[in-house]
Order: structure tokens, then sequence, then C-alpha cells
């Protein structure tokens, strides 16, 4: 069970203001390009699933993942996942041709032909997605991660930290946000349902 603690950005203005504020203690920047598969029948996501290709910094790296039953409550979300590493070029074919999923050799991909019984018969759908700069900060022991997520319809601007203390580290960044007056508030929809509902929230 991944535990976050997702807190969204008011605008450019209070991403800018807090990567600022944050700056001395930036451990790296990602590029992300997010894409999302289903089947023509929406077989994941009608099960409250989701599989994701991630690929890292222009195809270095591609990480494959199942995310189920994800909650989103006052700034706290949880959902099952699990990932692994896939090959770049072998991933990128997927994108060009999602058939190839349910051949390609992944433990996840197995779970997901095993568990919601989708294999080569029924196929994979691309369903499209959306490119994400994150800047990692390491901050009072904790793994900040700063987001510009780019849709076709806009940008959205979101810090998440993932912890088993949500409530005791969700304490922490309102206190810091708020002595520092960047304007935030509680994520409400997650990544996906954002870019599935087309319209920024």
């Amino acid at each position: 069970m991944e535990v976050e603690v997702k807190l969204r950005l008011q605008d450019a203005a209070a991403h800018r203001q807090l990567t600022t504020i944050l700056s001395r203690f930036l451990s790296k920047t990602l590029h992300q390009e997010n894409l999302f598969f289903d089947t023509p029948t929406n077989t994941l996501s009608s099960q409250f699933s989701v599989l994701r290709l991630r690929f890292l910094d222009k195809d270095a790296r591609c990480i494959v993942s199942l995310k189920s039953k994800p909650t989103l409550v006052d700034g706290v979300s949880r959902v099952e996942e699990d990932e692994e590493e896939l090959d770049p070029c072998a991933a990128r074919a997927c994108v060009d041709d999602p058939a190839r999923l349910a051949k390609i050799e992944s433990r996840i991909l197995k779970r997901v032909k095993e568990e919601f019984g989708v294999g080569e018969e029924m196929g994979f759908v691309c369903l499209g997605g959306f490119e994400n700069k994150r800047e990692v900060f390491d901050w009072k022991n904790l793994k900040l991660e700063v987001d510009e997520t780019k849709y076709e319809f806009g940008t959205c601007y979101e810090i998440e930290c993932e912890s088993e203390d949500p409530d005791g580290v969700k304490k922490l960044l309102e206190e810091f946000l708020k002595e520092n007056g960047v304007a935030y508030s509680y994520s409400k929809m997650t990544k996906f349902a954002v870019f599935r509902s087309g319209k920024l929230p």
C-alpha cells in the first residue's frame, strides 16, 4: 500500500515560490512521460485499476505499474501499487502497438492477465497520457516531490510526499506552506482522474 500526502499548489506562481524556497534541498529533477493502457471495454478502470508505463528522461528508463483501489481523502492518497522496470525499447514498441503488451515478459503484465483476464485475445489500447516534471527535495528527512504536470488542456502543480505517518507529514507541510505564504489546497483527484476528466480540477 502506497500512502502519500498530496497537496495541490494554486498556480505557477505558488509552484515557483515553493521551488525557490526549497532550492538548496534539490536532489534531482526527473522528466516523466506517463502513458496509460486498458482494454477496449475498460476492463481495468471498471475495476478501479490503472496500468501505466512511465518513461523517464527521454526513454533512459521505463517503469510499468499497476495501481488498484485508490482513495484520496483530505489530501492523503492510499493505493495498492506494484511496479517493475521494463526495457525502454520494448516498452516504447508497446506504445506504438499496444497488442505487444500481452506478449511482453513482465510479472505485472502476467498479473493483469491472471487477475483481470486480459490477454492477447482481448488486447490493449493506449489511452494517452501526460508529461510531468518532478523536482525531488530532501527536506527534514522527507522526500518531497514537487510536480509540474502538463495535460493537453492545461497545467497542474502538486506536492507529494510518501510517508507511513501521513497526518504528521501533512501537518508539517501545511505549517511550512502557510508560514511562507504558498497558496495550496488538498488534492481531490489523482493525476489519472484529472487526465480522464479532460479538465483541470
